[in-house]
């Protein structure tokens, strides 16, 4: 038998959260999405001012990263490296932007975050930020 952890909607509200607070504090308005081990959204928000693209951007953050098990830009780097484009991954919700971050716990992916809406340096800073909340 194997044993996993899994991400709970309680873990997941409180990255939101602590994501949430940050923009308010700034007064800047994105998309927070937090997915599980498989990418699948667990819990969302989009806060006041996020534009609307950001909303589909920051779900399939997360989920590129949960599915990679690394952060979303490194996805991108190396599909654009490698001359391997984010198609050929077979899922349209792979993308190579960063704000995308692997939730680990005990050396083990059990989720990922992704923000969207700011400039790309600072949607990765505050998926790292919800990212380290757990474990």
């Amino acid at each position: 038998m194997q044993q996993k952890n899994h991400l709970s909607h309680t873990d997941a509200q409180k990255i939101v959260q602590t994501i949430q607070a940050e923009l308010e504090k700034q007064g800047l308005g994105a998309a927070i999405a937090v997915a599980d081990e498989h990418g699948e959204l667990i819990a969302f928000l989009r806060t006041d001012g996020c534009p609307l693209a950001s909303i589909n951007n920051a779900i399939n953050k997360a989920f590129t990263a949960a599915r990679e098990r690394k952060e979303s830009r490194a996805v991108g780097d190396a599909s654009r490296t490698e001359d391997f484009p984010i198609t050929n991954f077979g899922d349209l919700r792979y993308t190579g932007w960063g704000g995308g971050v692997p939730i680990l716990f005990q050396d083990q992916v059990v989720g990922a975050v992704g923000v969207s809406g700011l400039p790309e340096e600072d949607d990765m800073v505050l998926a790292l930020m919800g990212a380290a909340l757990i474990g």
